[in-house]
């Protein structure tokens, strides 16, 4: 932590999963009891990384919940995430990338979207991010560190059929501000998603946005 101000909270490299391990280990066991998942659909057996220049986020919340989903042969798998939620967010500069492999005859197949590039960035709202890894700079503003799951309200609620543990780790702010953003991530979805600007290109070979 390397200040707090006027109820703002920043850490020069915030890393998730900010979720402590020993309770992300409980949550995540007693999710996979009760058939607890995040994303309301099952998630491809492809991960997507996405990079920002910055994302401004008002009423934000984080908990740990899981991702049901299927291997690239079929089989299938549960990925833990920290799901991410922001009533509202904007986005500077997007990029987003996902590689298929082993596509016959043409290898490996890499797709890039970009959008918020020029003077309208990236709008969204109550937009969901169901996060694997992510590095960035942020700031946070009166943010509430250990609240109970069922609790956190300054973000979205739990998504319809979400049913992570109610009483786990989850943490909230009224506003989050993240630059230089890199992640991977399982899902997102959003009640909104205006992509300004968007430019979306398919190339062999392995390019991702880092």
């Amino acid at each position: 932590m390397e200040s707090q101000v006027r109820g703002g909270t920043r850490w020069k490299r915030f890393a998730v999963v900010m979720v402590p391990s020993v309770a992300a280990t409980a949550a995540i066991g007693v999710a996979l009891a009760q058939g607890a998942l995040a994303a309301s659909f099952s998630v491809s057996g492809q991960s997507f990384k996405v990079t920002t220049d910055q994302l401004v986020g008002e009423g934000f919340s984080q908990y740990g919940a899981l991702d049901e989903g299927y291997t690239m042969d079929g089989k299938k798998a549960v990925h833990p995430v920290a799901v991410s939620s922001f009533r509202t967010a904007t986005i500077k500069n997007l990029c987003q990338s996902v590689v298929t492999p082993n596509i016959p005859v043409l290898g490996n197949v890499s797709l890039i979207l970009r959008a918020g590039q020029g003077a309208k960035p990236v709008e969204a709202q109550n937009l969901y991010i169901d996060v694997a890894d992510l590095s960035a700079d942020a700031t946070f503003e009166n943010i509430d560190i250990g609240v109970a799951a069922k609790d956190a309200n300054k973000g979205p609620a739990m998504r319809k059929g979400e049913t992570s543990n109610p009483y786990g780790f989850a943490q909230q702010a009224d506003r989050a501000i993240l630059t230089d953003v890199k992640q991977t991530a399982w899902a997102t979805t959003a009640g909104t998603f205006k992509l300004s600007g968007l430019k979306m290109s398919l190339s062999t070979g392995v390019k991702e946005c880092y």
